[in-house]
Order: structure tokens, then C-alpha cells, then sequence
């Protein structure tokens, strides 16, 4: 589940801020789905807090309890009422229903294993009220990329940020790919120029492929009713950049 990553919350944020295109779309379709929200691999809460304080009931799931301090805090400081749970997303049982579950930022792909992502399934359907829908999104494997993860350690100009208390930081990242798990297995590493490596932490993802993506849910219990490649809501294309995937 790649704990240690995530186990510097706050440089996570300033890493990868909130806002963008990800969060205009979930805080607007949990706003037309209306009702109770759960969102699953929570994190911090850059999704989640926007949508409650459009006053929606919202609880947060996740597994590292470093998120989860960083999500209460930020939420206590912006006056938004959030509950939130550590838990794991695979065999989670909250004792009740939502009417919209959803899973941002690729937080799937933390499960490996088909059946865990089977059991995930499951157990979001076991918490979705009548007409209620489920959604998430996840990139969409590109071969050529995949092929590069060739274990070289290279910089992420576009990952770099100001820390308040250390200055500059600079993100690179080595991966390789294992086609026989799907699974890319990187190591990322955040620098100062007076501080090189001053976090050392592995990440680990799988890739979910088109193809098997409407299998594997059919086999949690869940329908794939559409399929979208980008925020805008284009159709998706073998070509597009993430599945945005609608369930019911």
C-alpha cells in the first residue's frame, strides 16, 4: 500500500496542491448525484472537503493515519464538518449506505492484486443506497511509458515545489515495470541543495487496462455503465490520457 509515501502528508500537499479539473468534476457530479458522500483513499482531503462544504455529508476512508491528521486539520481549519476513517478500502464495513462513493487520483491502483480490487468492489457496493452510483478514475496504461520505466533515476521539473521550511525542492523518481503483475515499482526521492535525499520513499502502482476494467467490476458486483477520457467528459478513446469511470 506504499505507507511510507504517504507518510509525509504535508509535503504530499505541497507536491501535488489541490484544485484543477479533478476536484471541479467530483465536487459538481456528487452535487447533482445529491445525498450522502463517501470517498474512499481520501488522503488529505483535496477532494473531499470542497465537496462538503457545498454541505453535503461526507466521510473520508483511508489507510494512512498521517492523511487522515493533515485532512482533519485542514478541514477543521476551513469550518467544514468531515468524518473521517482509517481504514482499508478492499474489506471496509461502515454499517451504512451512500449515494455516491467515489476514488481519486489513481488510489485504485494501490491494490494489486485482481482480487483485492474485487473485494474492493464488493464492498463498495455493499455501501451504495438504491439509485446510488460509484465512481473513479485511474490513468490509462500507456505501453510506451510503461517500456521507459527502465529503473534510471530522473528529475520531475513539474513535481518540484517551495517548501516554507527547507526552500526549493526537487522530486526525481527511478521506476521500473513488471509486466507479469502490471505493477510499477519506483522509488522517489525529495532534495535540497543542502539537503539531498532527505525523503527516500518507494511507490508502487499498478496499471488497470481497458479491457479487464469492465471484468473486474462485473465481478465485484458492479455495472460499468460509461466510460469517459478526460474532465471535459469526452467519450473515452484508446488514446485517452485516464478512464473516468461511471458504475452503478
Amino acid at each position: 500500500m506504499s505507507e511510507a509515501f504517504y507518510s509525509h502528508a504535508r509535503l504530499y500537499d505541497l507536491m501535488f496542491p489541490g484544485g484543477g479539473p479533478a476536484v471541479d468534476f467530483y465536487r459538481a457530479d456528487a452535487n447533482r448525484q445529491g445525498g450522502r458522500v463517501l470517498e474512499l483513499g481520501c488522503g488529505t482531503g483535496n477532494k473531499l472537503i470542497p465537496v462538503a462544504s457545498d454541505g453535503q455529508p461526507c466521510v473520508g476512508l483511508d489507510f494512512s493515519a498521517d492523511m487522515l491528521t493533515e485532512a482533519q486539520r485542514k478541514a477543521h481549519e476551513r469550518g467544514v464538518a468531515v468524518e473521517w476513517i482509517q481504514g482499508d478500502m478492499r474489506d471496509f464495513d461502515l454499517g451504512r449506505t451512500f449515494d455516491y462513493v467515489f476514488i481519486a487520483a489513481n488510489s485504485l491502483l494501490h491494490l494489486h492484486e485482481a482480487e483485492d480490487l474485487v473485494s474492493c468492489f464488493r464492498s463498495v457496493r455493499r455501501h451504495l443506497a438504491p439509485g446510488a452510483r460509484f465512481v473513479f478514475n485511474v490513468f490509462n496504461p500507456s505501453v510506451r511509458l510503461l517500456a521507459d520505466a527502465d529503473g534510471v533515476r530522473r528529475t520531475r521539473k513539474s513535481l518540484s515545489f517551495v517548501d516554507p521550511d527547507r526552500g526549493d525542492v526537487s522530486v526525481d523518481v527511478a521506476e521500473t515495470y513488471d509486466a507479469a503483475t502490471q505493477v510499477t515499482r519506483g522509488t522517489w526521492y525529495l532534495s535540497t541543495g543542502s539537503e539531498p535525499d532527505f525523503v527516500v520513499a518507494p511507490l508502487e502502482i499498478r496499471s488497470i487496462f481497458p479491457q479487464e476494467l469492465p471484468l473486474l467490476l462485473s465481478l465485484g458486483g458492479l455495472e460499468l455503465v460509461e466510460r469517459l477520457g478526460d474532465w471535459s467528459g469526452l467519450p473515452f478513446a484508446g488514446d485517452a490520457p485516464l478512464q473516468l469511470c461511471i458504475c452503478e
